[in-house]
């Protein structure tokens, strides 16, 4: 997919200069997939989030988006991207729009993007900035993300971008029994998990991937 993001390369804390320096520390701490460094060395985070905040934009770190919400740090969004591109997905559905910044990434690595949003300013922000920036394979939706999106099933791969405490069976069911991954944030014990799930007709391996701290998985619309 071929996208022109030079008109947003920023200046100050916003340029260029400032996001290959974010890449280098991800780089350092573990990221390896060179895809997933070309993707987030190419989106420009700070058209995500709200101007007063746009000199952090390329800090390693979760910022506040509105509505109670964070766009995630960008070491997480590089993993779980890293993660989900190993069993090379082509369909990918998120759970948890919130700013955007994730399914513009997921938008320049897999053939189609479809995302949930459950609060409905988040839903229109991002869609305005998907819009802007001309990104045509990602596909939006306002609803509660619990509920999947049943009518574009099976998925290749589900990501969920909130903390769960069980992952809704819905989910799973439009996740694809050749190979579909899902990942989540999954709650035990006060913390916060990574997990991996995959499916393979009717095997089901999990995996720990670390500790995470996201925003709960909610039910219903707002």
């Amino acid at each position: 997919m071929s996208v022109d993001f030079k008109k947003f390369s920023g200046s100050g804390m916003t340029s260029d200069s400032s996001r290959l320096k974010l890449i280098s520390e991800l780089k350092k701490q573990g990221i390896k997939n060179n895809k997933v460094l070309n993707a987030m060395s190419i989106v420009p985070r700070h058209i995500f989030i709200d101007e007063a905040i746009a000199g952090k934009a390329y800090d390693n770190t979760a910022l506040p988006i509105g509505k109670s919400q964070t766009i995630s740090q960008p070491m997480i969004v590089a993993t779980m991207t890293e993660i989900l591109l190993e069993k090379n997905p082509k369909r990918v559905l998120e759970i948890g729009t919130g700013s955007g910044y994730q399914a513009a990434i997921l938008s320049l690595l897999v053939n189609k993007v479809y995302t949930i949003e459950r609060i409905e300013a988040l839903h229109k922000k991002a869609n305005h900035v998907f819009r802007e920036v001309g990104l045509k394979n990602i596909y939006t939706k306002f609803s509660d993300g619990n509920k999947g999106w049943p009518q574009k099933a099976p998925f290749d791969a589900i990501i969920v971008t909130a903390g769960a405490i069980d992952i809704p069976k819905s989910l799973m069911d439009q996740l694809s029994t050749t190979g579909g991954i899902l990942l989540s944030p999954v709650k035990k014990n006060d913390k916060q998990y990574l997990k991996s799930i995959e499916k393979n007709d009717e095997i089901i391996s999990e995996k720990i991937h670390g500790t995470v701290n996201f925003v709960p998985l909610l039910e219903g619309t707002d």
